[in-house]
């Protein structure tokens, strides 16, 4: 069958490009080679994809891609509950969720498959039903923890039943396919002699490892029958040396080819049982582009069957070498319809150059697992597509004149959306380049992706027709000489040295990372922020030669970050030789000759300890730099305010002229955004725009 767009058509292909080439899989007609792989982004509401599901789905479809996979780790049975927001397809009120999200994603001319799994040992006993966690044997994974029991055969036919009985149900609710997720889960324990410790016959040699697996897709099979698409996403190699090896998946491949119960493969590489583990089988920006590309070759040489494959392929030239090279029939860009989901569009437009690029910062999955929701670091539309839009409207209204002062994050956001808007635009920036600290991060290292967001946003305002100047440290004269009718005031913060009687020998992270302090020898870097800052920054003192602690009030070293990023800076600090101490606040520091006495107290037993160092370096956030915002709040009709109601519903602010003069007959609202509000982090700060700026 082939799926026809139901809303709008989408633009003609560039028939050169091998990414815009239909593809036929077991019949199903996929208009081009690009596609979203299946993950979990934590959109659920009691195990159900609901209607923030629908739009996050819909839109990537809407953006002209081919096949959008979803329901990341979706689980078939009660006893592998969801522990980071996975669809529960255990029973039949599935369907007709199923049923919502096919007909979207029908509906804007995409096809639509679903993951299914059973978790294994991969979760925790103390959730959902609280059923104890099962497995090929009782061995431990590092991440989850959970010591499992050991599988049965009762379990075991019951959860061959519950796969077959969750792809009946994709079947029922409208999908397209069906993947079996193998990798890391119960079905590759099976298979894996580090995890199948069994002496019966579901142990041993590969063939009764693989025993289980095919008790599975048997099941899939007789309850979807022989047209439906099934498919697997398996590894291709653990790069752990007492698990399955590159030669080992490959033989596994053959098999399930030869079953014919199969109708492509998905391949990932690496193993995910530990933080560590799980952070390179997902790559960000510390590891090259499509690093486990090469590995698909293996595969195409081994098996028939259709290949794809999605691991950090972030640009079009590395998705379009995949394709053109035959390593993949479909290529996945997962994190990058999340940084974009109009990727395909663009590309078919010609507009290559203005796809917002993923840069590996991995936010959207440390997200998921700090707050339960996937969230890109610098399109703050994504899972808010019921109020946020992805393509900005022009204003029905006249077109005003908008001045932004500060070019970091939230500047560049309100001055984009501004300009999508179609008013006039000019931002200021005191400084000769812009991006403010995502320009400073991105000195930091491995995290040098980071300025490609910048350098986004710089395309984008020159393409909008932005007036941008730098090095114009903007006072409220210069402001009002503009005639604004709207003034954004995204100036950021200055570093807080928190000993402020002691600032003097306080040295700031920016100044570090920026080269305006020049440091050597001994180092106690404070870091009271627990994001990226601290340990990025005790990174780049320790690559200099310095000796470096990092020292922090909270249980461990860059708290605050996820599994993705922080197995990252743990590698790079550990390898440097960076002491990391806990549980300590800094109290107080004092002039030793030429070195610097720091006092700092255990947070538990209130004991004082000292520190003789070079240089202290603290990270504890940002102050507003809001001087510029109190002199031009009261000329402002609106006083500076912004009015939260409306802007939580998502209603427009009100205009000067619904809100009257000021004393001074000057017609413009003044508003503040990012961290000219209060010290947080990218995101928070082009959120502030987007949903401010998107109304006016």
């Amino acid at each position: 069958m082939t799926l026809q767009n139901q809303s709008s058509p989408s633009p003609a292909p560039n028939r050169k490009d091998p990414l815009l080439q239909p593809f036929t899989l077991k019949g199903l007609t996929l208009r081009n080679r690009i596609m979203s792989t299946s993950h979990a982004p934590g959109y659920v509401v009691d195990g159900r994809p609901q209607e923030r599901y629908r739009l996050y789905h819909r839109e990537k479809a809407r953006g002209g891609l081919a096949l959008s996979s979803f329901g990341g780790s979706t689980n078939v049975a009660p006893d592998s509950p969801s522990v980071f927001g996975q669809i529960n397809a255990g029973d039949d009120g599935i369907i007709p969720h199923f049923q919502a999200l096919a007909d979207a994603v029908h509906g804007e001319g995409a096809a639509i498959f679903c993951q299914i799994t059973h978790m294994g040992r991969r979760t925790v006993w103390n959730n959902g039903d609280w059923l104890p966690v099962v497995a090929p044997s009782r061995v431990r994974e590092p991440a989850h923890r959970a010591f499992p029991k050991e599988m049965d055969q009762a379990d075991i036919d019951r959860i061959t039943r519950a796969y077959g009985d969750a792809a009946r149900r994709c079947q029922e609710g409208g999908l397209d396919g069906v993947e079996v997720l193998c990798h890391g889960h119960l079905v590759e324990q099976f298979w894996s002699p580090k995890t199948n410790k069994r002496t019966d016959g579901y142990g041993g040699d590969l063939k009764n490892r693989m025993r289980f697996s095919l008790e599975v897709l048997q099941q899939v099979r007789d309850a979807v029958g022989p047209d439906y698409i099934v498919g697997v996403r398996i590894g291709s190699d653990s790069l752990d040396p007492e698990d399955l090896t590159l030669e080992d998946n490959l033989e596994i491949a053959e098999i399930l080819e030869q079953t014919g119960l199969v109708d492509f493969m998905n391949l990932n590489r690496g193993h995910i049982d530990s933080n560590r583990g799980l952070a390179h089988m997902m790559p960000g920006m510390a590891d090259p582009l499509a690093v486990h590309l090469q590995t698909v070759c293996h595969f195409r040489s081994h098996v028939k069957l259709p290949l794809f494959h999605a691991c950090r392929v972030n640009d079009m030239a590395t998705a379009r070498y995949a394709i053109s090279e035959n390593l993949v029939d479909m290529v996945g860009m997962t994190r990058g319809h999340m940084a974009d989901p109009h990727i395909t569009n663009k590309l078919a437009r010609g507009e290559e150059d203005r796809i917002r690029p993923c840069v590996g910062a991995g936010y959207c999955i440390d997200r998921l697992y700090e707050a339960g929701e996937a969230l890109c670091l610098h399109n703050a539309a994504t899972g808010r597509e019921a109020t946020m839009p992805h393509v900005i409207p022009a204003a029905d209204g006249p077109a005003k004149k908008v001045v932004v002062v500060g070019g970091g994050p939230a500047g560049l956001e309100a001055a984009r959306v501004s300009a999508e808007r179609g008013h006039e635009v000019m931002l200021f920036e005191a400084t000769s380049q812009l991006g403010g600290q995502l320009a400073l991060a991105a000195k930091a290292g491995w995290r040098a992706d980071l300025i490609s967001v910048v350098r986004w946003m710089e395309n984008e305002l020159d393409h909008l027709g932005v007036t941008v100047k730098t090095n114009a440290y903007a006072e409220a004269d210069d402001v009002l000489a503009e005639q604004p009718d709207v003034v954004v005031i995204a100036t950021g913060g200055t570093p807080d040295p928190i000993l402020e009687e002691r600032e003097d020998l306080v040295t700031s992270t920016w100044d570090v990372l920026s080269g305006a302090a020049s440091i050597s020898g001994s180092v106690l870097l404070y870091d009271d922020h627990g994001q990226h800052h601290g340990p990025s920054c005790a990174q780049f003192l320790a690559e200099r030669g310095c000796q470096v602690e990092l020292a922090t009030p909270d249980r461990m070293a860059a708290a605050e970050l996820g599994a993705i990023n922080y197995p990252i800076h743990m590698e790079k600090l550990y390898g440097l030789g960076v002491k990391m101490t806990p549980d300590l606040r800094l109290r107080d520091a004092t002039r030793k000759g030429n070195q610097i006495e720091v006092t700092l107290v255990n947070e538990y037993s209130d004991r004082a300890e000292t520190r003789l160092v070079d240089h202290l370096v603290v990270e504890h956030g940002t102050l507003p730099m809001e001087d510029l915002y109190h002199d031009l709040q009261a000329r402002a009709a609106n006083q500076g305010q912004i009015d939260y109601d409306a802007l939580i519903a998502g209603r427009p602010q009100k205009a000067a002229a619904e809100l009257g003069t000021n004393g001074d007959g000057q017609p413009f609202v003044l508003y503040r955004v990012g961290d000219a509000v209060s010290s947080r982090n990218a995101h928070a700060a082009i959120y502030d725009s987007l949903r401010l700026c998107k109304d006016l």
